[in-house]
This record gives C-alpha cells, sequence and structure tokens, in this order.
C-alpha cells in the first residue's frame, strides 16, 4: 500500500509513567521477554503501526504489555540517535505520565514481567532507556519551576510530608521540615484545610508564576 523513494526508520513509542505511592515515587518497567535485551528491564512501548498516531500506539502498547489503560499522557521528546536500536534504524517518541497513586499492572504480550521500581533504585535498562528516564526528571524538574507538575503526583488534598517527598525526589534535594514547611509559607500557593491536610490554590499558584515571570523579564 505504501511505497517510499528513500530510506525511513522505524518509529516506536515508549511510555514513562511515574507514579508516587505516599513513601517513593516509582517507574513501571517491563522485563523483555523477547531479544534484543531478553530479559532486561525497559519501558513498555514498542513500534508504531502504519495506521495509527504516535499517541494512539502509546496507549496501545502501555496496555498490551501492562494492562493499564493512561490517557494523561504528555510527549517530552523524541530519541533518535543512529545506533540506539541494533535491529533497524529506530526513532522513539518518548511519553511522560504522572499519577497520585499505583494502577495494578499484569504482563502480557512481549512483556515477561510489569513491575513498579524505585525511580532511585532502577535496574540497568535497556536500549537507551537510561538516557530517557535520566531526561524525563531533567523536563520534570525543569517545568516543576513554572507548573504545578508535582502536584499531578498527588491527590488534591494531601500532608505537607507528601509534598517535601516529592519534592525531594524530584529535584534530588535534602530539606529539613522546617526549612520546606518555610519555603511553601513564602510561596503561599497552598490552602491550609484541616488536620494538616493542605491543597492547590491554582489562582495563587498563577500569581505566584506571573511575579516570577515578572522578576525575570
Amino acid at each position: 500500500m505504501y511505497t517510499y523513494k528513500y530510506p525511513h526508520p522505524a518509529i516506536t513509542a515508549d511510555c514513562v509513567v511515574l507514579a508516587f505511592d505516599g513513601k517513593d515515587i516509582r517507574v513501571l518497567l517491563i522485563e523483555r521477554k523477547n531479544n534484543p535485551y531478553a530479559g532486561c528491564w525497559a519501558f513498555p512501548g514498542g513500534f508504531m503501526e502504519i495506521d495509527e498516531a504516535v499517541e494512539e500506539s502509546a496507549r496501545r502498547e502501555l496496555i498490551e504489555e501492562t494492562g493499564f489503560p493512561c490517557d494523561c499522557f504528555e510527549q517530552f521528546h523524541v530519541f533518535s540517535k543512529v545506533d540506539r536500536d541494533e535491529r533497524e534504524r529506530v526513532v522513539t517518541v518518548a511519553f511522560l505520565a504522572l499519577l497520585p497513586y499505583l494502577p495494578e499492572v499484569k504482563a502480557a504480550d512481549d512483556a515477561k514481567r510489569a513491575e513498579w521500581h524505585k525511580l532511585s533504585e532502577l535496574p540497568a535498562l535497556a536500549f537507551d532507556h537510561k538516557e530517557i528516564i535520566e531526561e524525563a526528571q531533567t523536563v520534570l524538574r525543569k517545568r516543576a519551576r513554572l507548573e504545578p507538575v508535582l502536584f499531578k503526583l498527588l491527590p488534591s488534598s494531601f500532608k505537607m510530608e507528601d509534598l517535601k517527598t516529592v519534592y525531594e525526589q524530584v529535584h534530588r534535594v535534602n530539606m529539613s521540615n522546617e526549612e520546606f514547611k518555610a519555603k511553601m509559607d513564602r510561596l503561599d500557593f497552598l490552602d491550609h484545610n484541616a488536620d494538616a491536610i493542605y491543597s492547590l490554590n491554582a489562582d495563587r499558584y498563577n500569581k505566584y508564576v506571573q511575579e516570577l515571570m515578572n522578576a525575570i523579564f
């Protein structure tokens, strides 16, 4: 049905799904059943079909390999090194999803296992997936400066200690409880509800971002 005058690469989609379990940020990985890298861990993903968009490919592969349907993906990078896949010339589009809970997953298709791994304790990864997770974390840290993306890893109401844990694990810092609480009080975009429970005030957050942008520009 399709003919091509020029050589063309295959396209894959890889899904970086991060979730907070109340203690650690975890990432969803599958153990590959087939070569290359059989027995190694990788992100859920695979080749795009000729009749689907890459976003559709990401959703389909995630469901096929882990049983988990997800509609909150955002594309964050394209990885196109010439030798990234030994089988053929492959370009992958990487997607990021952030969840405030740990969905149940079950391996299927060409995944031997599907498991949640601590972001801070990842196994060796197949292909260039170490580079992919590092880029995902870099993008997340950059976006967190101007967008409330970290709150996507938390329920609408949360404890200050949970926000602190998410903040520290994303930014790779350690802060005392007093230091972090003082920082949040200074930024003033949280509502204190009851019994040490907080929520994000979107209006005050947007005001904070606008003031920050005004100071920069």
